[in-house]
């Protein structure tokens, strides 16, 4: 094998681009087509490098939700709160659509995924995770969300045609679950085993890490693939099910709110609840599920961060040698093996 053959290479089109030794990144093609073609063309473990930055969008969006959320609960009711971001969210969607002049389906079979999407992605994770948060620090709940994965790689496995569960997803899988073990620890573990109220807020937060995961099926299957008419058709049935139930206590917390409980609930409702799920129907179409279930190995990493920067939580050293290990597993993951069928075919 040549020296060159060991470089680490990232794909562009039909070259490569690569760095030896000190070197600089090289390009043997020309960067002329622009900054839009290289996310296209450009590869990064087998996955366009598009896929990887629009999965990072994601995971700086949804795992801000835990550090958001802990500060506006500090002066409204949860309630308030999942009622505001889902209202706020309505409101964003309706006016994106109004001025892109689409308009929602008639077809009864896709308000049905739609309602099923407003459920079991909407109000029940919401409301289980925002209640949950109440005695749960952010990091920690960002943590019990890395779970979420277990179930969607035997779900995507078994409804999602081309998700399958080979080698490689396997064993990243197993190096994933390592880590999240060593974020959990031996405190958390206990925690989750002591007194009631922390068990019942820590599994509700896990119950919501689940719904996300059908969740995640659902929309691979759901029949409108246009990102923006199958968010606000989602939210908007969300928030005829669910604004009602926190309508009273909105309207008398509308003129108590705080600036920063204000600014969190309306971060929590345009960007969490209203943008984020824009990328996430186009990239769960174009990356499929499986791919997409990464943002929670890494929201963990962001919530953590986040809760440590903001928030004074301090996590403990463990969290840098978990972190190692997740981002391998990551890797492994995303890692093709050929199978011994092409192997023979290549050799005859």
């Amino acid at each position: 094998m040549s020296a060159s053959a060991r470089i680490p290479r990232l794909r562009f089109g039909k070259k490569t681009l690569f760095a030896h030794g000190a070197r600089t990144w090289e390009a043997q093609a020309s960067f002329a087509p622009g900054a839009l073609r290289f996310l296209t063309d450009a590869r990064l473990l087998g996955r366009p490098l598009g896929h990887w930055l629009m999965l990072l969008a994601l995971v700086s969006m949804w795992g801000s939700a835990f550090a958001l959320t802990k500060v506006a609960l500090v002066s409204v009711s949860f309630e308030v709160v999942v009622a505001g971001r889902i209202l706020i969210a309505g409101i964003v969607l309706f006016l994106f659509m109004s001025f892109t002049r689409k308009r929602l389906p008639l077809d009864k079979r896709v308000w049905g995924t739609f309602a099923a999407m407003a459920v079991i992605g909407n109000c029940l994770p919401y409301w289980l995770i925002t209640w949950g948060q109440k005695t749960v620090d952010s990091g920690l709940a960002g943590l019990l969300m890395a779970l979420m994965p277990l179930l969607t790689l035997v779900l995507a496995h078994r409804f999602v045609e081309g998700e399958r569960l080979g080698r490689a997803k396997l064993a990243g899988f197993c190096l994933v679950l390592i880590g999240v073990v060593i974020l959990l620890g031996p405190e958390t573990i206990i925690q989750v085993g002591g007194d009631g109220s922390d068990l019942l807020a820590q599994l509700a937060i896990i119950a919501g890490a689940f719904c996300y995961a059908i969740n995640t099926i659902i929309a691979r299957l759901c029949p409108i693939k246009d990102s923006l008419i199958a968010a606000a058709g989602t939210t908007l049935v969300a928030s005829i099910l669910f604004v009602p139930i926190g309508a009273g206590d909105l309207s008398y917390s509308i003129g108590n709110l705080d600036p920063s409980t204000f600014l969190a609930v309306g971060a929590l409702g345009i960007i969490c609840t209203a943008l984020a799920p824009i990328l996430y129907f186009h990239l769960i179409q174009i990356a499929g599920p499986t791919f997409l279930s990464l943002i929670n190995y890494l929201i963990p990493l962001w919530a953590l961060a986040l809760g440590a920067v903001a928030l004074g939580e301090n996590p403990d050293a463990s969290v840098w040698l978990a972190a190692l290990v997740i981002f391998s597993g990551i890797a492994v993951s995303q890692f093709s093996l050929p199978s011994l069928e092409s192997r023979r075919l290549k050799e005859d």
